[in-house]
């Protein structure tokens, strides 16, 4: 019985982190549509594993989608539509918006600024909304996880999908800390004991 407690790990409300799924959406799989990504299929299952690991655990999860004013991420079209298998649960946040960066979602923006805990980005595409939002999530003093291997890019300026990617995860710890999925999948194994904040801390 000590040893089971001596395990538990006593976290502060306030420090557990929100995991963003970024534009988990078809049109960045329908391929030969311009929009679909090389990286997509093996960028998704990482992206399972997290969204499972965060369920799991009982952690905050958002998604973001992105809506164009064109032919695509159309509303009306059904590409604008969620991966099979990423729809959010009644439980879960969901953030449109039209440009870039998550944070240009009033709503996303809002919720946030709240947010002292990590939060820990995946989804597409890399070299646009992650990296932008990432950036974004610094100025605002927020701490930004990115899990690069859980994100995939377009091919960008004789780049292919790969070296994009790579580049991206570059530029990216500059303003954020990049991991890979497994290690913070594993990072929220076990028991956990919570605590509420202090309102003084």
């Amino acid at each position: 019985m000590v040893s089971s407690i001596i395990r538990l790990r006593s976290q502060r409300l306030s420090e557990i982190p929100v995991l963003v799924l970024v534009d988990l959406q078809q049109e960045y799989i329908a391929a030969p549509r311009i929009t679909a990504l090389p990286g997509a299929h093996g960028a998704l299952r990482k992206c399972r594993d997290a969204l499972t690991a965060a369920r799991g655990a009982g952690i905050p999860i958002a998604f973001t989608r992105l809506q164009g004013a064109s032919g695509f991420f159309n509303r009306s079209g059904t590409l604008f539509d969620w991966v099979e298998g990423f729809e959010p649960l009644r439980s879960e946040m969901v953030f449109d918006r039209d440009m870039p960066s998550c944070y240009s979602s009033e709503g996303f923006s809002a919720f946030m600024r709240d947010v002292r805990a990590p939060v820990v980005l995946a989804g597409f595409s890399g070299e646009s909304a992650c990296l932008a939002t990432l950036v974004d999530g610094y100025h605002r003093k927020q701490q930004m996880i990115y899990l690069a291997d859980a994100s995939a890019s377009q091919p960008l300026n004789g780049f292919d999908a790969d070296e994009t990617q790579r580049a991206v995860a570059g530029i990216a710890s500059i303003y954020a800390d990049i991991a890979d999925t497994d290690s913070w999948t594993n990072s929220l194994a076990g028991p956990r004991q919570f605590t509420r904040a202090n309102h003084d801390s």
